[in-house]
């Protein structure tokens, strides 16, 4: 005999499929913590600091001339024609 209410089969599936996703995602948050504790720990010399801005930013020193040399195969020839 088979009692349908609030704790039917059918709601137990969606739970335990919920949980899954949830603890899935929960690996990929901790995944990203530990990346971003490391990032941390390596930029939190002035050095690495300045390395980092300068190769994601652009930032330059004083007095410093920065060129940026693009290779035929990196340009989209797309949007020269």
């Amino acid at each position: 005999m088979i009692f349908l209410d609030t704790h039917s089969l059918k709601i137990h599936n969606e739970l335990n499929q919920e949980i899954k996703k949830l603890e899935e995602r929960k690996k990929d948050l901790i995944y990203m913590i530990n990346e971003d504790r490391t990032n941390i720990q390596q930029l939190s010399s002035k050095d690495s600091l300045e390395r980092y801005a300068r190769e994601n930013y652009g930032h330059k020193k004083e007095e410093e001339t920065i060129f940026y040399i693009e290779f035929e195969d990196s340009l989209d020839n797309s949007k020269i024609n």
